[in-house]
């Protein structure tokens, strides 16, 4: 399987339309559970449900011309990538149309404790930027544990580091988040 999503990825970018449509045929069952895992305790009458999660991110990778997506885990730490941003323009949206209450809330958990609530939401996204700006590596690393739900094996594959600089920044950049978050 890793093997294959690996050709076709390969053959995407060389611009072979049907390898595109194979590899997100291929992906789907994996991008579900990511887009599950991140959606996992959301209301029902939300907008954004699993599907439309993964459909939004599989449209992102398709227009997006210039990627290096040279391997499964480059794929899905980009796939985390795309998540992360349609949620965070999804609530950057409803916050600018509403006007006090009645919030439609959006839960994201990593197994960790999580984050619930759009305003959190951002709150994660702007520290997670702010991070970004003195270490892109640990920042990458929380993107793709966070709203990729990736493995640390995954992730260090993907980084090409090994799993312990992984666990080690992944620690790191948790105590730094939680400072910066005021927990």
């Amino acid at each position: 399987m890793e093997g294959e999503l690996t050709r076709l990825l390969q053959r995407a970018q060389q611009g072979d339309r049907q390898a595109v449509d194979a590899l997100f045929d291929a992906s789907y069952r994996e991008l579900r559970r990511l887009a599950r895992s991140r959606l996992r305790g959301a209301r029902k009458d939300q907008t954004l449900n699993t599907t439309s999660l993964v459909h939004e991110s599989y449209l992102r990778f398709v227009e997006a011309k210039q990627l290096q997506l040279v391997d499964r885990a480059r794929f899905f730490a980009y796939a985390g990538h795309a998540m992360r941003s349609i949620i965070v323009d999804l609530v950057r949206k409803r916050q600018a149309e509403r006007h006090g209450g009645g919030a439609v809330r959006v839960t994201l958990h990593t197994g960790d404790g999580g984050v619930t609530g759009e305003d959190e939401i951002l709150r994660v996204h702007e520290a997670l930027e702010d991070l970004q700006k003195h270490d892109d590596r640990m920042a990458r690393i929380v993107e793709m544990r966070y709203f990729a739900g990736m493995t640390e094996v995954e992730i260090a594959e993907a980084l090409e580091v090994t799993e312990r600089t992984v666990r080690r920044e992944w620690e790191k950049a948790r105590l730094l988040l939680a400072e910066a978050l005021g927990r």
